[in-house]
């Protein structure tokens, strides 16, 4: 259950008018951000129709002209002065470029208007003189673009989407000035794929908010006019440079094969099947093609050489290895471009594609959740340090994917209930004078009131807290549940990431605190400990990954999200959710030379007593209408509230 803000406001009125004595309002003890309502089943989001950079409808495609909201400027900018038009230039050629850009007409359908915009800014500070053709041929620096496009496959990227304009040997300045821009306008749509602004991903899920960083086109271009003959691995540069996503890429390669040049395309007339033994008057062109030699009088036999021939190629591009010459292996023979097996590898493609919604850099420091995988690690200076079993959010509450700050720790921290559970105990509370309810404090602030379960044994959020701001409230907390991490699948909380043996976790994450110390810390009221240096935590989403060793490895697709992405890059297997096995949890991994050779005993000073009072964990409040034992509630964490949202006492109940 969620509670809107409009929602908390409503409550509190409620609560207001049935308390007794005066104008009592439910309320939290801070104001909380906005939360979450997820579907217990993802879907895709409506998005609007994209427009081509001709300002017109383009093809709805969800892979499409997806750019993130900007941020609103904090107060209205000034009016600027009226700028003054660029003067159209004297010059032939660059009369011919000024003319295209203020030319309507699209260079690419998916590039959009704000990029078309950059372009010609580009283009302007250059006087609109050509940038890749110089005397009527490619520069050094635009055969290498043209090279980098031709094999985007190689990063999982489809290279039909960036098109090289042909150019012919004695071009006119407009041939000229239209070949220059659309070779311009396909290295900048590729960057800004390379940086994940393929997809939508608030139409696979709204809660997965990544802050993508697509580069400016006119920062592109300038970047690649300025590495002349090293422009293609410029351009490729885009594409992550983190190990995971090195290590899938590696994959995608080993399974599609050894490399083989990117073939001319072969146009043949339509005709009959050719088989084994039959003649055709386009069995010479195909001899061509493929290298073969061709015996006198015998130019036109389809042979065992040609069929040999014809089955390499169509296995190189996923069809059905039979040596007939068909419509379907016609059709590839056109197609320009490297052999794809068609189905293969679309699970490494999701996930590489999940790469490029995480930062360029996760920084030598970092915290990592692998949501589907319920691990977390944490990496020192890019090495691995620790990890660790984690509970993540259920199928109707996932746990949302997105990059944080982590800020600081509360040690003994506290829970409020939210409004959305006083409302149900305020007919009790009004005709109740006390300040305290079942273990819980009443709190009364003025005209508000609210209900506290102070630190403890009890408390939901267990002994310590981690504290990351961000839209989703959602944050890494102890839990008194422990039963729960010797579950294979551990997915039973309300978006938040309940984390194993907390205390050896905060050892890794501040520098200045060791387990003992922090421990010392229990029971002595609410402590707050701020990081020396904020630390990156990414929530990520990773069906399919590459592990220490190099082995392929697998996770359930948990939230039924790579279906749907399946779905938006064209790839197969986007008709609905396919689960995969989770493969065997491996052991904790400490970084050789660690203090830390074997887990410590949790809370080795503070074990909790009387474990049975923590059945059925995965029942909290926000769900179980029953309750556990005896009809009581059990409750584990407290859902998406910040600072921290509380259980309700057994005694409400």
């Amino acid at each position: 259950m969620r509670v809107s803000r409009s929602n908390q406001a409503a409550l509190a009125a409620l609560l207001a008018g049935l308390m007794a004595g005066g104008p009592v309002r439910a309320a939290s003890p801070e104001p909380s951000p906005t939360s979450v309502d997820a579907a217990a089943k993802p879907s895709v989001a409506a998005t609007p129709e994209p427009k081509g950079d001709d300002g017109k409808d383009a093809p709805a495609n969800p892979v499409s002209d997806y750019k993130p909201p900007e941020p609103a400027p904090d107060s209205a900018p000034a009016p600027a002065p009226t700028a003054t038009a660029p003067a159209e230039p004297t010059e032939p050629l660059p009369a011919s470029v000024f003319a295209r850009l203020n030319d309507p007409a699209p260079l690419l359908t998916r590039l959009g208007s704000k990029e078309r915009a950059a372009i010609k800014t580009f283009y302007d500070a250059r006087a609109d003189k050509p940038v890749w053709i110089v005397d009527g041929a490619w520069t050094p620096a635009a055969k290498a673009i043209a090279a980098r496009l031709g094999a985007a496959d190689e990063d999982g990227l489809d290279p039909r989407a960036y098109p090289v304009p042909t150019l012919a040997e004695k071009p006119d300045d407009k041939a000229v000035a239209d070949a220059d821009l659309r070779l311009s306008a396909a290295a900048v749509l590729y960057a800004r794929d390379a940086r994940g602004g393929r997809i939508n991903p608030s139409s696979i899920s709204r809660l997965i908010t990544p802050t993508l960083d697509l580069p400016a086109a006119d920062a592109v271009l300038s970047k690649l006019a300025e590495a002349g003959p090293q422009a293609g691995d410029t351009l490729a540069s885009y594409n992550p440079a983190t190990e995971g996503y090195r290590a899938l890429k590696a994959q995608l390669a080993s399974l599609r094969g050894p490399k083989v040049p990117a073939a001319k395309p072969l146009t043949l007339p339509p005709g009959p099947t050719l088989k084994t033994g039959m003649r055709d008057p386009r069995v010479p062109a195909l001899r061509t093609h493929f290298g073969l030699e061709s015996r006198p009088g015998e130019a036109d036999l389809y042979d065992a050489s040609v069929a040999d021939a014809v089955t390499r190629f169509q296995r190189e591009r996923g069809l059905p290895g039979d040596g007939a010459l068909n419509k379907r292996t016609l059709a590839a023979l056109a197609n320009l471009g490297r052999p794809t097996k068609s189905g293969d590898g679309a699970e490494l493609l999701v996930n590489m594609e999940r790469w490029r919604w995480l930062p360029p850099t996760l920084g030598p420091d970092y915290v990592l959740v692998n949501i589907p995988e319920f691990r977390l690690r944490i990496f020192r200076d890019s090495k691995l340090r620790d990890e660790t079993r984690v509970i993540v959010g259920k199928a109707e509450s996932p746990t949302p994917t997105f990059s944080g700050m982590m800020e600081y720790a509360v040690v003994n921290p506290s829970w409020y209930v939210p409004p959305s559970i006083l409302k149900t105990m305020a007919p009790k509370l009004a005709s109740y004078g006390g300040k305290t309810w079942g273990g819980y404090e009443i709190v009364r602030r003025g005209g508000h009131i609210s209900l506290r379960q102070p630190p403890g044994e009890k408390n939901a959020l267990g002994f310590i807290k981690f504290m990351f701001p961000n839209q989703h409230a959602v944050y890494l907390h102890d839990t008194p549940n422990r039963s729960l991490f010797s579950a294979s699948t551990r997915a039973f909380s309300h978006g938040c990431v309940r984390v194993d043996d907390p205390f050896r976790f905060a050892d890794t994450v501040l520098p200045d605190w060791s387990e003992e110390r922090l421990k010392k810390l229990i029971g002595k009221g609410e402590r707050t400990i701020r990081l020396p240096q904020k630390l990156p935590v990414h929530l990520a989403y990773f069906t399919t990954w590459v592990d220490d060793l190099g082995s392929l490895r697998r996770a359930p697709d948990l939230y039924g999200y790579d279906a749907p992405m399946r779905a938006a890059l064209g790839l197969p297997g986007g008709g609905g959710p396919a689960i995969a096995k989770l493969a065997k949890e491996p052991a904790r991994k400490v970084a050789e030379g660690s203090p830390r050779q074997a887990a410590p005993t949790r809370h080795a000073t503070h074990a909790r007593p009387h474990p049975r009072r923590y059945a059925e964990p995965e029942m909290d409040v926000f769900d179980s209408p029953r309750g556990g034992r005896a009809g009581r509630p059990e409750y584990g964490e407290p859902g998406l509230w910040t600072p921290a949202p509380a259980p309700v006492s057994r005694s409400f109940w």
